[in-house]
């Protein structure tokens, strides 16, 4: 076995957010090495830059400094070297971005991702990395504790909080762990016979025991897509709770989540608020992860290339039926009804067909440039994109009631995952971009090329009104609010209201009025952050409205017409007159 490359992990100055990262390389190349930092984390599809928060970076061998010259944004080379005398690498690092993708330090709590702080040896990555995490020096942090699911290096290679040596097989290995180090309250439970694990950092008090078990269901409804068993040895969920914030980011047997600290269950609570369930949601949907992306993955991925974009026109399949199961997994665990359920699935669906972009841009499209357009969204976003997350997941529930009708009921998407997983989930080879019809065919024996071409290739809705009536449900959609027939979205700044987004073909447009205004008055009354829908109450559509707003710091003013309320919400249910058979394949799909 080669030697492993050495690293050491240090808090070294929480109060200005300072990590130390030590890197030892024992036996060096003596015509040099290369160093690297990766310039994204996977499941998040931006170039992201991580070597920018390198505040400072030396190496030396023994008392020799060795000088580092910078190849480009995130690498550096050596020059030769006395390849008997290790390479000591040490690089202090800037940790004040509280997200799942980065790196945050104070007083309070340590969180890392590997790809912000631990530098490759190009080359080497193969080779094993062995890893040291320290303890704060200080009384502040005697109770401090560690959470990852980082190997120990040997049995009593960490101490009873988790501090010191763990060792991983590769690099890819290392920097797939996020660590968590502060004051936690853990939540432990069992999905089909395996440990699983909730840590919670953050000011909160919340239902334990109620977390545990819905948290159970959850995971036991996923795994049983796949198969009886899940792909690792325990399941850790790294929860940051803030006053107000969501999101995930999705690991081989771990995930990040940070959430809203109402989000989580209040104890003695019989309900199940919104924000819980949304909270659930996301945990369900990052765990779905750990099987499709994780593990089945598009080829492009396979491996990935950490130091450039990796293109794929697939998102949607890895994204959207993560999306689309994230819920329906809830569903099956019990967690919310069959009424709960379709009143998401029309959230969901006015939240695509409320957004021009989805006729412009294809889910193809939007998987392909998710670097540049989806995590770079703008002001005329909702004119140009559309979301693989929102319409990948209609895509698949179109899919599966495609599937489910043509086949009565015998075969769902469920089989075409399971097929996935079968022939995809080692990981080493990934999914080929124009291989899902083939595939779904192959598991399932419908073909929905045609599906996939209008679809995902194009700009086509997914018919929903007709894939749902062989199920019995129908679907009705009624107008939004008054504000919708300006073809404006607003956001509130202090007192103030500004134009978020002006969309295509409103009146708004026409008039000329743009994204970052600020509405000033209408006919002659002043707008405030709160009062635009009481004004607009006393208005009729077909009223040309005077609007005064400030661009910059100049007071213009605009005449537009109020039009009638745009349809943007929907609404499921049951329809009153339903085909023979739809009790049976509606089932099938809601259960009972």
């Amino acid at each position: 076995m080669s030697a492993a490359l050495e690293y050491r992990v240090e808090a070294i100055n929480p109060q200005a957010h300072l990590f130390r990262v030590t890197l030892t390389i024992p036996l060096p190349a003596a015509a040099g090495e290369t160093l690297s930092l990766p310039a994204w984390i996977p499941g998040s599809y931006m170039i992201r830059e991580f070597a920018k928060n390198i505040v400072e970076i030396r190496a030396q061998q023994g008392s020799s400094g060795i000088v580092l010259r910078k190849l480009d944004k995130h690498s550096w080379r050596t020059g030769k070297l006395d390849a008997a005398q290790p390479l000591v690498v040490e690089a202090v690092i800037y940790a004040w971005d509280l997200s799942v993708r980065c790196a945050h330090l104070d007083q309070s709590h340590g969180f890392f991702n590997g790809t912000q702080l631990f530098l490759k040896v190009n080359g080497r990555e193969h080779q094993p990395h062995r890893v040291e995490i320290c303890r704060p020096e200080g009384e502040g942090f005697a109770q401090w504790k560690v959470a990852t699911t980082l190997p120990a290096a040997a049995k009593r290679s960490l101490d009873k909080a988790g501090f010191g040596l763990r060792l991983t097989p590769d690099y890819d290995t290392l920097i797939d762990h996020p660590v968590e180090m502060g004051e936690w309250t853990s939540v432990k439970f069992e999905a089909a016979g395996v440990p699983h694990e909730m840590v919670i950092t953050g000011r909160v008090r919340f239902d334990a025991k109620r977390l545990a078990a819905d948290l159970k269901k959850a995971c036991e409804a996923v795994i049983a897509v796949f198969g009886k068993k899940p792909p690792f040895e325990k399941y850790l969920f790294l929860t940051m709770a803030v006053g107000d914030g969501y999101g995930g980011l999705e690991h081989r047997d771990s995930t990040a989540l940070i959430c809203a600290r109402n989000d989580l269950p209040a104890p003695g609570a019989e309900r199940r608020e919104e924000g819980y369930r949304n909270f659930l949601g996301l945990c369900s949907h990052e765990y779905f992860h750990a099987w499709n992306v994780k593990r089945i993955k598009p080829a492009a991925f396979a491996p990935y290339r950490l130091h450039e974009e990796n293109y794929t026109r697939l998102l949607w399949v890895f994204e959207g039926f993560t999306s689309y199961y994230d819920d329906l997994s809830l569903l099956r665990a019990g967690l919310i009804t069959s009424i709960d359920y379709l009143g998401l699935l029309a959230k969901t669906t006015a939240a695509v067909e409320r957004n021009a972009g989805r006729l412009k841009q294809s889910l193809a499209e939007s998987s392909f440039d998710a670097w540049t357009k989806y995590y770079r969204q703008d002001e005329n976003s909702p004119n140009a994109i559309v979301s693989y997350y929102q319409k990948g997941a209609l895509v698949a529930l179109g899919l599966d009631l495609t599937i489910r009708a043509k086949t009565a009921g015998k075969y769902s998407l469920d089989d075409v995952m399971r097929h996935l997983w079968l022939h995809y989930g080692s990981g080493l080879s990934g999914v080929a971009e124009d291989t899902i019809a083939p595939i779904i065919q192959a598991a399932t024996g419908v073909d929905v090329r045609r599906e996939i071409a209008r679809w995902v290739e194009g700009t086509e809705d997914v018919p929903l009104a007709r894939l749902l009536k062989p199920f019995g449900i129908a679907l009705s959609r009624k107008p939004g609010a008054r504000i919708s027939g300006l073809g404006i979205r607003t956001k509130a700044e202090g007192n103030a209201l500004k134009l978020a987004n002006v969309l295509d073909g409103g009146s708004a447009q026409l008039a000329g009025l743009s994204a970052g205004d600020e509405l000033v008055a209408l006919n002659g009354l002043r707008v405030t952050a709160t009062n635009l829908d009481a004004l607009l109450a006393r208005c009729m559509p077909g009223d040309v409205l005077e609007v005064q707003a400030f661009r910059r710091d100049e007071l213009l003013r605009f005449s537009l017409e109020l039009r009638a309320p745009v349809m943007e919400e929907c609404a499921l249910k049951i329809a009153e007159r339903v085909p023979a058979g739809s009790d049976a394949l509606r089932e099938g799909w809601l259960g009972r």
